[in-house]
């Protein structure tokens, strides 16, 4: 990747309140690139599905916390990383799969599916009982003037 030209970090507990505030202050913080409108929502919606699946996967039944890191680069990418510490994925190949869920009917199982496709890179580490990393990367169109 190219020279970082600005950086930030947020550790919040896993309320599901804290989602908003995620989304917004990600959005807010990657603005400084000038993204499109479609490209800000996808990246605001990566930001959602990945705490969303650190708050109802992660922390299940219990409060941790989650840290969100980005780091903007020369050349209009960025990388995102939802870090938490929770229960970990015994099966990260199963769990990247299409409509697969550990929660209840009201999950689609399309959460890892939605950060791949709205990302151009994205990598899902996971040590059971220790918890999860996704870290995404996004290279922003080139800005007609």
């Amino acid at each position: 990747m190219r020279a970082v030209i600005n950086k930030m970090s947020l550790k919040f507990e896993s309320h599901s309140v804290n989602e908003a505030f995620a989304r917004q202050a990600v959005g807010a913080f990657v603005a400084q690139l000038d993204p499109t409108m479609e490209e800000l929502g996808d990246i605001k919606t990566v930001v959602s599905e990945a705490v969303t699946n650190a708050i109802v996967h992660g922390y299940a039944d219990k409060c941790g916390f989650i840290t969100v890191t980005v780091r903007l680069f020369e050349g209009r990418a960025l990388e995102l990383k939802v870090k938490d510490a929770g229960c970990g994925i015994e099966n990260v190949e199963q769990a990247r799969q299409p409509m697969f869920t550990t929660g209840d009917d009201t999950r689609s199982g399309m959460g890892f599916t939605i950060m791949e496709t709205f990302t151009d890179k994205m990598r899902v580490r996971s040590t059971p009982g220790k918890g999860t990393l996704v870290a995404m990367v996004k290279v922003l169109k080139e800005r007609q003037v």
